[in-house]
């Protein structure tokens, strides 16, 4: 049986402050910034590997931007991606654009750090650590199009950037997968049923090869443009090559916060994230709480959801960037002239100390290793930081300025300044996630935009209160409470449960409607506080306040709660969408 390399992830193709009150310590410290604890370096937010899928609505139009990550031979590289129309435009998209989305929604995970005031000298044990983190334009017109295979409907080929792209349909699946097979596309037997169905849907097959002689380290995002009014991700082909809690991240450039159509939307228990252990759980958190009833395994987690301008624009495009420049310039000037253009910088590694010089934008090395390759035996730093001094040596064969120029402007160039336009004429951005397993790939997600729905912080930040016998209170944003002992780790809350007395992963299950508030399939609300309650009672700690000097159960149950602010020594942090899921528990995420 043979397998397709690779298989769509597409079908519609469609310091900064803020306040967080303290207790009443004596001593507060904030994890979660840059730096913590003396410059102890922070952890890396949740991991972010994959693919990526960026869509864009535009009108009646749509624009599916995909990052694409692949690794191995590039003869072998092979990707089809079912649409529902033929695409009006194919172009490289941006990295740099992925980039900046993925570094301006990850969602972190902080807290700040509180001591209380201690007669006894010493008697706060070290604290957790600071965390943050857990657990692409030509037309679509080919020269090719309209010929007939055997079946198979050829309705374009172009070259896209690293890639040649083939727009096909065909009267049957059977027909379609020899025609890939045939053009080095290796295919799957169970391809053939889901590929019916696609047909039968009236979608078309964009088939996609690296270009001869392309490596990886060229490989781009690719943008498709075609007719549409939803997005969709098209799992019923993926299931084929798919592994068990497959991650699929999905972002949303538009008016409104973006929500799941066809599946369900899922709010994590934030008391299962492991927050003192830099939520390295998160993963394994939301496959749970996913693959929960009412959610069946077939549901996303919104990451972040408000105004796109968190998003900067650092490096996605140039105002110096100028493509003709280079028609005629001298091969000896290039690199000082990309310089120039913010494209190229030499200095010192802040890791290794060695003397650098380097591109600034991931796709100029490739085109220089094509055009002005580093002659053989001539360090490449040396080369490139004196090109006079090895004006003989150059492969004067290899560049053509011309070529050199046109390829800039169509895989750095015009994809960043697209770039840019969405971001500034789309004021909305939305992140959602998920992990699904090939048996749960049965339907494709389809997603529609709610205007009526909350914002969505990637920032979310806890409080830790350690106590004068080093136990601790941790508050998090959403103003719940959890006692943990000093020396124990974050509590797993049912480890010893009965079934029945489990605490759910999942606080809330929604339907979202295109408009009004979510309906709810499961509100597991009230559950987890009863359990929640029933932990800390069973820490000898009941939610009142605890007086300084003093361990949890011997305090004062007439206290007032811990949950208001309003102490000394208030713990200021920032950031601009204002704290996540903070005081009341308003439930419209």
């Amino acid at each position: 049986m043979k397998r397709l390399t690779r298989l769509s992830l597409l079908c519609a193709l469609v310091g900064t402050t803020f306040t967080v009150a303290a207790l009443t310590p004596a001593e507060a410290e904030a994890c979660g910034g840059t730096f913590c604890d003396g410059g102890a370096p922070l952890p890396m937010p949740v991991d972010q590997s994959g693919e990526n899928i960026l869509f864009v609505r535009d009108g009646t139009a749509m624009e599916a931007h995909i990052q694409i990550q692949y690794m191995g031979d590039p003869e072998k590289f092979g990707w089809v991606i079912p649409l529902t129309a033929e695409p009006t435009v194919i172009a490289p998209g941006s990295d740099p654009l992925f980039r900046n989305l993925l570094a301006a929604s990850v969602p972190t995970y902080g807290f700040s750090r509180q001591s209380d005031s201690c007669q006894v000298p010493n008697a706060s044990p070290d604290g957790g650590q600071g965390l943050t983190g857990g657990a692409a334009a030509d037309d679509g017109g080919g020269d090719e199009s309209g010929d007939e295979d055997d079946g198979v409907k050829i309705l374009s080929t172009q070259e896209v950037g690293a890639f040649k792209v083939t727009m096909l349909t065909g009267d049957s699946a059977a027909a379609i997968v020899e025609w890939l097979d045939e053009n080095g596309f290796e295919q799957d037997d169970e391809a053939i049923p889901i590929l019916e169905q696609y047909l039968a849907e009236g979608h078309v097959f964009a088939a996609v090869k690296l270009t001869v002689g392309v490596g990886t380290d060229e490989i781009h995002p690719i943008m498709f443009r075609f007719e549409s009014d939803e997005p969709c991700v098209p799992l019923r082909l993926t299931r084929i090559a798919a592994v068990e809690d497959m991650e699929i991240r999905t972002f949303f450039l538009g008016r409104a916060r973006t929500v799941p159509r066809t599946y369900r939307h899922v709010e994590v228990n934030p008391l299962k994230i492991d927050w003192p252990n830099q939520a390295a759980n998160y993963k394994e958190v939301v496959s749970l709480a996913v693959d929960e009833e009412h959610a069946d395994g077939r549901a996303f987690v919104t990451e972040y959801a408000g105004p796109s301008d968190v998003v900067s624009t650092n490096g996605i495009a140039d105002d110096r960037w100028n493509a003709d420049t280079f028609v005629e310039l001298a091969p000896q000037a290039v690199i000082a002239r990309l310089g120039d253009q913010g494209l190229w910088e030499c200095g010192e590694s802040p890791d290794t100390f060695e003397y650098l010089c380097q591109s600034t934008h991931p796709l100029v090395q490739p085109l220089l290793d094509e055009f002005l390759p580093v002659p053989s035996g001539v360090d490449a730093t040396q080369f490139y930081e004196d090109m006079e001094a090895y004006s003989e040596q150059i492969d004067l064969e290899a560049w053509d300025g011309v070529a050199f120029a046109a390829a800039l402007e169509e895989v750095v160039f015009g994809p960043g300044r697209h770039g840019l336009e969405l971001l500034a004429d789309n004021g909305y951005l939305t992140r959602m996630y998920t992990t699904i397993s090939p048996a749960e790939m049965t339907e494709d997600p389809m997603f529609h935009e709610n205007g009526e729905l909350d914002e969505v912080a990637g920032q979310r930040m806890a409080t830790q209160r350690t106590l004068c016998n080093g136990d601790s209170i941790w508050t998090l944003p959403d103003g719940r409470e959890v006692y943990v002992p000093a020396g124990e780790p974050w509590p797993d809350f049912d480890l010893e449960a009965p079934m029945d007395d489990k605490m759910p992963i999942a606080e809330f299950i929604s339907e979202i409607p295109a408009s009004g508030a979510p309906m709810r399939l499961a509100d597991n609300q009230e559950i987890i506080d009863v359990q929640l309650r029933k932990y800390n009672q069973g820490k000898g700690w009941n939610g009142a306040e605890v007086p300084p000097g003093e361990a949890a159960n011997d305090a004062d149950t007439s206290g007032c709660s811990c949950r208001a602010g309003g102490g000394n020594g208030g713990v200021m942090w920032m950031f601009g969408l204002g704290v996540f899921m903070l005081g009341a528990r308003r439930r419209w995420h």
